[in-house]
């Protein structure tokens, strides 16, 4: 069988792209994009239904948009753009050609068909399950064929990365060790494959039980069994974006990290621990051991921690480094300050990263200490945390990384440049306000997935304080900011790639290879991307991100004893 080995050298980044690889990356960008737009807007109608002032949807659509908006956006959007990212990292900057190009159309294929059963059999009425689906709760069974039929994709298109991986090996299309960008992804494919070997374990059978060809699904098994899917996809989500920021430092700044060792380190605990942090949605159910679930929320938890902080620190570390050698060394700050703020891959990415880290991160330890789980799980805080997480963590870092695409991958100039600068902090901050705020309710009680906060008509009501309500309605001023941030996103990633003005250079064409491997790159910064290197230990070279670090610590300090407060609150003791 012929094989292609036609590549293409990004005449400005020096990246090379192998033309099968190249429109596998489109057609998933393009497919999380549609996932993102639709995600979006059922988003928007969230927001309305939960501000209690105008309470938009009726109870049995809040529930079936809510169902659908957790998939079109926990799962369809953010697996398919880490699809085009994990082939990016593997067969770009790898420079080889990307393995079995017909199983991964064939992944493409399942999991378009997937999104769209499972997306038809939401909005027919009849799987108003929510994102978790817990058993004994029902639905269609296209619901969970639609999730099964996806999955499969995504698995078949993990091997086809880690095939490219042995076919670059083979082919000796790089030198010594995979970039560590190309690590963090290999990172993320790992915990995939456990993610979704997971959901397999216990969707198929849920399948065959709403099929009637099996009696009975036992709710505990499924609940602890799940979790090491819907916790663990996010887990995935975290290995990626910290990959992105990586790259987006390596392709604004030239940056190279401060240690290639430790960075890959911090990786390896993510694979080793990481996944194990879905205890905290088990801690108040039966069937569990103490024993596990001190395991799993202080030692495992605390190493997961330990190597985001590797991360958080390391990323704006290789920033500075790379900024005091251009000359900007006044001060603390001054490499910061003069950080091109104006250029829309840079702010989302920093943006991601603090977010993540301010936000999710220390949120994320809190619900993993058993006795606070016990106040705030089931509340609207969870929520708050995840969309710290996952929205304004991995979200805002694809949105960043888009930006560096559009040009490179999709051949385009950037439309709408202007709203393009603005953008990222639409987004991010209006994000960042959502979920803060929506911690804070949850901190007074006010549940989750519930469609009326004052339980109007219910036999059981409770009236929360002025404040729980006030809060829920800055979360939904915060949240209509942010899809405001995300149409910005979608004209100009839309915009761009069908309408934007070609880039045509000579440069741009495909040429053949020997063996597979692609033409020598030439210029920046494709080498700090796709090459090694370590800024080294000599001499104290990043001061200010050591600054930020010890206010990182700080507010972590503060937060976790204000809710320790909270805890003291119902403890009855004088």
């Amino acid at each position: 069988m012929a094989v292609n080995r036609m590549f293409r050298v990004c005449p400005t980044t020096g990246l090379s792209f192998h033309e099968p690889a190249e429109k596998l990356m489109r057609w998933n960008a393009v497919a999380a994009v549609v996932s993102l737009l639709v995600g979006g807007v059922l988003a928007l109608l969230i927001v309305l239904t939960r501000w209690q002032a105008v309470h938009l949807l009726p109870a049995d659509w809040f529930y079936l948009v809510l169902t659908a908006h957790g998939l079109d956006m926990l799962v369809f959007w953010i697996i398919f753009f880490e699809i085009a990212v994990l082939y990016f990292c593997a067969s770009t900057l790898l420079r080889c050609r990307l393995a079995a190009p017909r199983w991964a159309w064939a992944a493409f294929w399942l999991m378009i068909i997937g999104a769209l059963v499972n997306n038809v059999a939401v909005f027919r009425g009849d799987s108003s399950v929510m994102f978790t689906s817990y058993a004994p709760m029902g639905a269609h069974p296209t619901f969970y064929l639609g999730l099964i039929l996806f999955a499969v994709g995504a698995l078949i298109a993990c091997f086809v990365f880690f095939g490219t991986l042995v076919v670059a090996k083979a082919e000796k299309t790089y030198n010594g060790s995979v970039p560590l960008v190309t690590f963090g992804a290999v990172t993320a494919a790992i915990i995939a494959v456990f993610t979704i070997a997971s959901g397999a374990i216990i969707l198929i059978p849920t399948f065959l039980w709403s099929l009637g060809l099996i009696d009975h699904i036992d709710s505990l098994m499924y609940r602890t069994v799940w979790w090491g899917f819907g916790h663990s996809s996010q887990q995935i989500n975290v290995s990626a974006h910290v990959a992105v920021w990586y790259a987006i430092a390596g392709v604004v700044f030239g940056a190279k990290p401060m240690s290639e060792k430790v960075s890959r380190t911090a990786f390896f605990l993510y694979i080793c621990f990481l996944q194990l942090a879905s205890a905290h949605h088990l801690l108040a159910d039966p069937g569990l051991t103490s024993n596990w679930k001190i395991f799993n929320t202080s030692y495992a938890m605390y190493l997961a921690v330990l190597a985001s902080m590797v991360h958080g620190l390391t990323v704006p570390g290789a920033i500075e480094v790379a900024q005091r050698e251009k000359g900007y060394n006044r001060g603390l700050f001054e490499w910061l300050r003069k950080a091109p703020w104006s250029n829309p891959s840079f702010s989302a990415m920093f943006m991601s990263l603090i977010g993540f880290g301010f936000l999710g991160g220390i949120s994320g330890v809190m619900m993993g200490t058993e006795q606070l789980n016990l106040i705030i799980h089931n509340t609207i805080y969870v929520p708050g945390h995840f969309h710290a997480t996952v929205v304004v963590g991995t979200t805002l870092a694809f949105m960043g990384l888009t930006y560096f695409l559009i040009p490179t991958l999709f051949r385009r100039e950037l439309m709408f440049p202007g709203m393009a600068k603005w953008q990222p902090y639409f987004f991010g901050l209006g994000m960042m306000s959502f979920s803060l705020f929506m911690m804070g309710a949850g901190t007074l009680g006010v549940p989750r997935r519930h469609w009326d906060m004052t339980f109007a008509g219910n036999a059981l009501g409770y009236e929360f304080p002025g404040t729980a309500y006030l809060m829920m309605g800055i979360t939904a001023i915060s949240g209509i900011a942010a899809v405001v941030g995300g149409i910005m996103y979608l004209l100009i990633t839309v915009g761009s790639v069908f309408l934007g003005k070609r880039i045509e250079t000579p440069g741009f064409k495909y040429v053949a290879a020997k063996d597979g491997v692609a033409p020598k790159p030439a210029p920046q910064p494709a080498v700090a991307v796709a090459g090694h290197g370590s800024i080294g230990a000599g001499g104290f070279v990043a001061p200010g991100t050591f600054v930020l670090a010890i206010v990182f610590l700080t507010s972590f300090i503060l937060y976790y004893f204000v809710n320790w407060k909270y805890l003291s609150t119902v403890w009855p003791l004088s």
